[in-house]
């Protein structure tokens, strides 16, 4: 990923008597019909120029707090809110929600939410117009901030034909439009290729370094935040003050404690951890590949060298490229140029990654033939031909727009295909009824909330169960136990919507599972959770894989690709691009460069090294010494 601006520069502290344009004292916040305050306690301070990321376990109010801070709690969300919260110098309780927006531009977690016109333009142009700006303004704001995000060029457009990236772009276009001097923005990056992240960052390093905004970010991708933060406030699980200072004093001094509370730290930082553990000396700690690098060359030697064992469900796996690109023989063909050492290093890392092939059921899991879609009078699937074996893990990567949701939500019945044919488990998704879906395959929306149709979380997971006519007593143990499993015992009879992020995806992922269904298709699984729960997610899918569940996950996250997956799936412009073992994927550097995608952080870092050999050809966490973190 390219550095940013400001990756070098010295962060910037505010005066202890500087103007805040964000103060918060002990602010909790209740929910109508909660029984706890989330936050419990939250104090921080944000100053003029900062950017403020604030950290916290899934369910620690990070969300809430947000939504407080242009009033939207409790003024349109019934909530009690107690302590002091100023921002611009208004009192947040006692200020309409119109005059705190011109102070406090907002990027929700969901971009859907806030998305209400029939353009780009005309959405980014809303806001200003509310504030009966001249036309010329408006509109020069709303060119300059859809050119910041990549947009401009589709301004016309609907806002239903981006992707869901696009779509989060979009909003922050909207943000930015306001003029508010502050920008909270609550994962902003969540649905959108590495890329698009980069271009992200990018922009709003150029909007704080005037020094007349600022921004409190809500995030879980640090390794793009990191060059951008000044400091980091990090609430604990109850929403109280855990710690607060600059990225160092924060991040690289107190990262065993963050580790534990399950909060998420840049891939760089866990691997050091690791390292440390193992008897390297690296200090200070790294929080960037680049750093990772310098301190490990800097670094003596262990003796023996770390060697790593194969995981007990890995061996090679012979895979193919879907297409005009695969030759006679179905084996994996390089689709551009090979980059050698790149190459050469992870090739010999990844034979480890996949499936033996006498594992596999000679029948596949799932078949795809001359699958074709459209949306509206766009054509986003042409002729996509796919098999997927029974017991692998499948991860399906490209940037947004590609088609990836389109080709997931087919293959779970989501949208019956009008060309072409989808096969579950020998039954064809066009004309299979619900129920029968739901026994063959499992799915999770990119957006949980669009999956919701029930009053209470309990019912949420029971209704599978009961869409198969199952026993009163066997729907209330099964549930119970998703229940458990994901931490929601205490949510049972909660609203699906008054769940935090991070909840409503345990939720969404329980209802695909709880039905047991051979096949499971999941949309960004880890999107909205903290370390600790997303690891635990995809622990399951392991075990679950394991056992011979087919697994097929669409993300963004590079590295849980290269951590989880026995074969790679790319998806370039409504076509499957190149498909093979993670090794071969992401050490074709003009593949990735092409399709939008980038290296993972931690190979990034390992092939870059001038010493320790052995560990040039790591690109897993579980693969390096210093055992399980």
């Amino acid at each position: 990923m390219p550095a940013h601006p400001r990756d070098h520069a010295a962060p910037r502290t505010a005066r202890d008597d500087a103007p805040r344009l964000l103060r918060a004292r002990h602010v909790a916040i209740t929910h109508e019909g909660a029984h706890a305050a989330t936050p419990a306690a939250a104090t921080l301070d944000v100053a003029p120029g900062e950017v403020v990321l604030l950290l916290g376990p899934s369910g620690s109010g990070k969300s809430t707090l947000t939504l407080a801070l242009n009033g939207l709690i409790p003024q349109a969300i019934p909530a009690a809110v107690v302590g002091d919260l100023e921002v611009a110098g208004f009192d947040v309780g006692a200020t309409p929600v119109a005059t705190l927006s011109t102070r406090v531009g907002m990027v929700f977690q969901d971009p859907d939410a806030q998305l209400v016109t029939g353009t780009l333009l005309d959405e980014v142009a809303f806001g200003p117009e509310n504030l009966r700006l001249p036309v010329d303004e408006v509109l020069g704001r709303a060119e300059a901030a859809l050119r910041r995000v990549g947009l401009w060029e589709r301004r016309r457009e609907n806002p239903d034909r981006l992707s869901g990236g696009g779509r989060q772009r979009l909003a922050i276009a909207c943000a930015l439009a306001l003029g508010s001097p502050l920008l909270v923005l609550d994962e902003p990056t969540a649905n959108l290729d590495p890329r698009g992240i980069d271009e992200v960052y990018a922009a709003l390093a150029d909007i704080v370094a005037a020094g007349d905004r600022a921004i409190l970010l809500v995030e879980h991708d640090l390794d793009a935040a990191v060059g951008l933060v000044d400091r980091v406030v990090v609430l604990d699980a109850d929403g109280r003050l855990f710690a607060e200072g600059s990225t160092d004093d924060v991040l690289r001094t107190r990262a065993d404690e963050l580790h534990a509370m399950g909060v998420w730290l840049p891939v760089s930082t866990l691997a050091a951890l690791r390292l440390r553990a193992a008897g390297y000396a690296l200090a200070p700690l790294p929080l960037t590949p680049a750093e990772l690098t310098a301190a490990l060359d800097a670094a003596p030697s262990l003796a023996p060298a770390p060697t790593s064992s194969p995981d007990p469900i890995s061996s090679p796996l012979q895979t193919r490229t879907i297409g005009r690109d695969a030759d006679d023989s179905g084996r994996n063909v390089r689709v551009s140029a090979e980059s050698p050492r790149l190459d050469r290093e992870l090739r010999t890392a990844g034979t480890r990654r996949a499936r033996p092939a006498t594992a596999l059921a000679a029948t596949p899991a799932v078949e795809v033939r001359d699958l074709t879609v459209r949306r509206g009078g766009t054509e986003v699937l042409h002729g996509i031909d796919l098999d997927i074996a029974a017991g692998e893990f499948v991860a399906i990567v490209g940037a947004n727009g590609a088609g990836k949701t389109t080709l997931l939500q087919a293959i779970a019945g989501v949208i019956r295909p009008p060309k072409g044919s989808v096969t579950v488990g020998g039954t064809d998704v066009a004309r299979a009824d619900i129920r029968t879906l739901a026994r063959r395959v499992g799915f999770v929306f990119q957006n949980p909330e669009h999956q919701f149709i029930t009053h209470t979380v309990f019912d949420e997971v029971a209704h599978g169960l009961r869409l198969q006519r199952l026993p009163d007593d066997e729907i209330r143990a099964r549930t119970a136990e998703i229940l458990a499993r994901f931490g929601l015992s205490d949510k049972a009879a909660t609203h699906p919507f008054l769940l935090s992020g991070g909840q409503k995806r345990r939720l969404s992922v329980g209802t695909a599972l709880v039905t047991g269904a051979p096949v499971l298709a999941l949309d960004e699984p880890t999107f909205g959770q903290d370390r600790a729960r997303a690891d635990e997610l995809l622990a399951l899918l392991g075990d679950l894989n394991t056992s011979g569940t087919t697994v097929l996950v669409v993300s963004h996250d590079m590295q849980l690709v290269a951590e989880h997956a026995h074969r790679v799936v790319v998806v370039d412009d409504g076509r499957i691009r190149a498909a093979g073992a993670p090794a071969d994927i992401l050490s074709d550097l003009d593949l990735l460069e092409s399709t939008g995608l980038t290296v993972p952080p931690l190979a990034r870092a390992m092939t870059a090294l001038q010493r320790h050999p052995s560990l040039r050809r790591v690109t897993r966490l579980a693969d390096l010494p210093g055992g399980a973190r």
